[in-house]
């Protein structure tokens, strides 16, 4: 049969309910599942939003979670090399300075452009980053802001499986339905998530560090050990 829950059916615009449920007759609420589909890598994603694009399924409302490297359109940060930083100090206003792309946020989520009542199309995040630029609004926001009502949400690996940008993407997976894109990748993927590589400069960097820690009497107890950690590694 015809499908009856998802907003293409009937060609009108889906739910707007945050909580992405609906009634049912007996007055239960019934839960409307959004999917997760992770790939690899960002470029396969703006494949799959190609092909999608293709489908009677074009009109769904989605959104693609990515980082900040690709979408992030701020003219000093977005040439950083530490953006992740550099945009949670400007949102903090640490150096009396705000982001003006984050406040425009709800100029570009609500742009009818990616809203069924205007031209919605599956679109990538080169559409997504253009847009933002065009509206000056941040586009990573945005993304994320479109995940409350969208009923596909595609984003690398990664956000599926890391359980620290799960938390901080707000990414809730309890009945949810998740496809994973070329699944045989995801072991080396799992591994990468709980990896961290590190130089020798690095480690005898930080031993100099904790060096002048523990010589300074400060939180000795704390810093001993992990000079222990650097030392030996070294």
């Amino acid at each position: 049969g015809p499908c009856t829950e998802c907003s293409c059916s009937s060609g009108k615009e889906p739910d707007k309910d945050p909580s992405h449920t609906k009634k049912k007759e007996n007055g239960d609420r019934l839960c409307v599942p959004k999917i997760f589909f992770g790939t690899r890598t960002h470029k396969q994603i703006t494949q799959i939003s190609r092909e999608l694009k293709r489908t009677a399924y074009s009109c769904v409302p989605m959104t693609i979670l990515s980082s900040r490297d690709y979408t992030c359109i701020h003219p000093v940060v977005s040439n950083s090399s530490n953006r992740n930083e550099m945009c949670v100090e400007l949102l903090e206003g640490k150096h009396g300075k705000s982001c003006s792309y984050y406040h425009g946020v709800h100029k570009l989520s609500e742009h009818h452009a990616l809203q069924p009542a205007g031209l919605y199309q599956a679109w990538d995040i080169e559409d997504l980053v253009s847009l933002g630029r065009k509206l000056r609004a941040c586009p990573y926001f945005a993304a994320r802001e479109l995940m409350v009502g969208a009923d596909i949400v595609f984003c690398p690996y990664n956000y599926l499986l890391d359980p620290q940008i799960r938390d901080s993407m707000d990414i809730n997976l309890k009945d949810q339905v998740v496809i994973l894109d070329e699944a045989h990748n995801i072991e080396d993927c799992a591994r990468e998530s709980v990896s961290y590589g590190v130089t020798e400069s690095q480690l005898r960097a930080a031993r100099e560090e904790l060096d002048f820690m523990v010589n300074n009497n400060i939180r000795q107890k704390h810093h001993e050990p992990l000079r222990a950690v650097c030392c030996s590694l070294i």
